[in-house]
C-alpha cells in the first residue's frame, strides 16, 4: 500500500493527513479551490472534484491503492449518489483500490430506548439523515463483495474536540432534558476517530462494522453539564420534553429522540485501539487546557 486518496477533507481527515504523508503518497479530494494551498502545505497531493459531478471523478480511476471516505452525504433525499457516484469513478478502470474506510454514524441504529447494544443490532434509521448513510454503507458493502475491495466501516457518535464543543449553545443558555426525560449519548474525540480510520486501513476486517465510540456512559444533559463544569460556566437548565420542545429548533430536538448505550469491544478487540482520550472527561480536561475560555466564546 503506497498510494491513499482521502475524500472530504474536513477536520477529521485534516487530524489523519499529516501521520499519512509521513508515509504514504496522499491524494486529498477537494472541492473548492481555496483548500488545494492548505493541502499541499500538508503534504498531499490536492486533486480538484466535487462528488456531486461525477464527470469531475475521472482522474480517481486507478489513482489509489487504500481510500478514506470521509465526505458525507447530501443534506437531503434518503440515499446518497456523492458515495455511488465515487465508487462509479473506482471501478472505472480495472486497478482498483486494495481497502476503502468509511465513517458513518451510530444514528443508523435509531432508537434503542437507551438500550447497551454492539455492531450486531440491525440498522432501524428513523431520520432522513441516518437513512442517507445506511443507503451509504449498502452500496460500500456491495462494492467490496463485487469488486473484492476490503471495505470497513466505523460507525461514529458525536464527535468532538476542543473547537468542537457545545460552549455557544451553554452560553446561548439552550435548556436540556431533565434527567426523566433524558437520551443517552455516545461520543468520540476527533483526534481518535483520525486514528481509528487509520487502524482500520490496516486491521479492519471486509464487510465489517465497528463502532467508533469511547468508553464514556452519558445522558445528554450530563455531558453539556460536563463540558459546563471544565469551563466554569453555569450548568443548563432542565427541561420536561413538551417544555423543551418551545425552546429549540426541529434539528436540535431531532437528537433528543433517539438514546442509545454502544458497545466498543470488537474495535478494541480486532483493531486493538488505544484511544487518546477514552472517555469525555479526558477529552475535556485537555480542551481546557488547550484554551482559555475568552478564545472560544464568542465576543
Amino acid at each position: 500500500m503506497k498510494r491513499i486518496l482521502v475524500v472530504g477533507c474536513g477536520d477529521v481527515a485534516l487530524r489523519a493527513i499529516p501521520w499519512l504523508v509521513r508515509r504514504f503518497r496522499v491524494f486529498a479530494l477537494v472541492r473548492r479551490t481555496e483548500a488545494v494551498e492548505g493541502m499541499r502545505r500538508l503534504g498531499a497531493m490536492p486533486l480538484l472534484a466535487d462528488l456531486d459531478d461525477r464527470r469531475s471523478l475521472v482522474r480517481l480511476a486507478g489513482i489509489a491503492d487504500a481510500v478514506l471516505h470521509f465526505a458525507p452525504p447530501p443534506a437531503q433525499g434518503r440515499t446518497d449518489p456523492r458515495t455511488r457516484h465515487l465508487l462509479a469513478a473506482l471501478a472505472s478502470r480495472p486497478s482498483l483500490p486494495q481497502h476503502l474506510i468509511y465513517i458513518s454514524t451510530t444514528g443508523v441504529y435509531g432508537d434503542c430506548g437507551g438500550a447497551h447494544i454492539d455492531e450486531t443490532r440491525p440498522a432501524r434509521p428513523r431520520s432522513p439523515r441516518a437513512a442517507r448513510r445506511v443507503d451509504a454503507e449498502r452500496q460500500l458493502r456491495a462494492f467490496g463483495r463485487r469488486c473484492g475491495v476490503g471495505v470497513s466501516v466505523l460507525r461514529a457518535p458525536g464527535i468532538y474536540a476542543s473547537e468542537r464543543l457545545p460552549l455557544e449553545r451553554i452560553c446561548r443558555g439552550d435548556p436540556v432534558l431533565r434527567a426523566e426525560d433524558d437520551v443517552y449519548t455516545n461520543h468520540i474525540h476527533a483526534d481518535d476517530l483520525a486514528r481509528l480510520a487509520v487502524l482500520a486501513l490496516f486491521r479492519g476486517r471486509s464487510c465489517r462494522v465497528y463502532n467508533a465510540v469511547d468508553d464514556t456512559e452519558l445522558q445528554m444533559g450530563e455531558y453539556f453539564d460536563a463540558v459546563a463544569d471544565a469551563f466554569g460556566l453555569a450548568r443548563p437548565q432542565r427541561l420536561s420534553r413538551d417544555e423543551i420542545a418551545l425552546r429549540l429548533p426541529a434539528m436540535t430536538l431531532s437528537f433528543m429522540a433517539e438514546s442509545r448505550r454502544i458497545g466498543n469491544r470488537r474495535m478494541y478487540r480486532e483493531l486493538r485501539a488505544r484511544l487518546r482520550y477514552p472517555t469525555v472527561s479526558a477529552g475535556l480536561q485537555a480542551a481546557r487546557q488547550s484554551f482559555t475560555l475568552q478564545s472560544l466564546l464568542p465576543t
